[in-house]
């Protein structure tokens, strides 16, 4: 989609004239969301939710897909101030804060009541006063959206780290996913999201990892013959505002948008939680394998791989320990 001179302009103008909360409809700012999950996810419910809550402050443009920004620019073009929010993946900012690479790294959350604790503690306030600082945007909270599971082609049975070795393994670009691929053992292939199904079907790639919801709405189950439950990452994005917007509105827009955030965030994991639980048997019946592995082996490895890395060298001290005592 080409970038208009109105949605370039658009975050700039907002911060500007957002409106008071009882202004007619017509008179709000027009606010630009870009993802790259699609309208049929769960997340997209979620911002429909967000929409309507925050109508009578602010209209916000839905783009789902990655139609409007491709999967990893999205946090550049907030900074551009060509896009108003997004749903930021922690690996993104990593690219830009190296010390934000120790929330991408695998099994360090256990569940998705640890990752709303961490984001509510002291040590999860640290750690979005980091990236408001240097990054200009705003962290409304982060969006839980599954746990990682191994879904691969084939019926090579995996249970240990090594039985991984030489799996082409689809993950995003930038160092952190694909790290994350390493500590699991496969081989990591970098691949737009949009093409992982056709990347599948022609063994350009032998698996993908992704949670259970992301999985049905791509349909990758059609083009995959197991899932292996490594349950290796506790999935979530950033849902973020421009920086320059939030400081436009008042407090008392800033305190209704970020309820209505938090709402809409809420539901969205209660969903999320309920569906990863009906999927599994869902995907049996279309005739994928699923089982455990060795959790202790994987858990062991991957731990290990990042202590041994550069990633680990950027963590704030004494932080891992903070986010394990949760």
């Amino acid at each position: 989609m080409k970038i208009t001179r109105r949605l370039a302009l658009g975050a700039a103008a907002a911060a500007l004239a957002l409106a008071p909360l009882t202004a007619p409809a017509q008179d709000v700012p027009e606010l630009t969301f870009s993802a790259v999950f699609t309208q049929n996810d769960i997340r997209a419910e979620m911002m429909e939710k967000l929409k309507t809550s925050v109508a009578d402050m602010a209209d916000l443009q839905l783009y789902y897909g990655g139609t409007l920004f491709a999967q990893g620019t999205e946090l550049v073009a907030i900074q551009r101030g060509n896009l108003s929010m997004s749903n930021v993946a922690p690996q993104d900012i990593a690219k830009q804060i190296p010390a934000f690479s120790i929330l991408t790294a695998a099994y360090l959350f256990r569940d998705a009541d640890h990752l709303k604790t961490f984001f509510a503690s002291e040590a999860g306030a640290e750690m979005v006063q980091m990236a408001e600082e240097q990054l200009g945007i705003h962290i409304l909270g982060p969006t839980y959206f599954g746990t990682r599971q191994v879904n691969l082609k084939g019926d090579k049975k995996i249970t240990t780290p090594e039985d991984m070795a030489g799996v082409k393994l689809r993950m995003p670009g930038g160092d952190a996913w694909q790290f994350l691929g390493e500590s699991l053992g496969a081989n990591p292939t970098p691949m737009p999201y949009s093409e992982v199904y056709t990347g599948l079907q022609s063994g350009a790639i032998d698996g993908q990892d992704n949670p259970f919801p992301n999985v049905e709405n791509m349909k990758f189950y059609e083009v995959t013959d197991q899932i292996v439950l490594t349950s290796h990452l506790v999935a979530f994005d950033l849902l973020v505002i421009s920086q320059e917007i939030w400081s436009g509105m008042t407090d008392e827009q800033r305190a209704a948008f970020q309820a209505a955030a938090d709402e809409a965030i809420d539901w969205s994991t209660e969903q999320h939680l309920a569906r990863e639980a009906e999927l599994a048997e869902f995907f049996k019946g279309e005739g994928l394998e699923i089982y455990e592995p060795d959790l202790d082996a994987f858990r062991s490895h991957a731990q290990q791989k990042y202590l041994e890395s550069d990633l680990s060298a950027d963590w704030p001290e004494g932080m891992l320990d903070r986010i394990n005592g949760l």
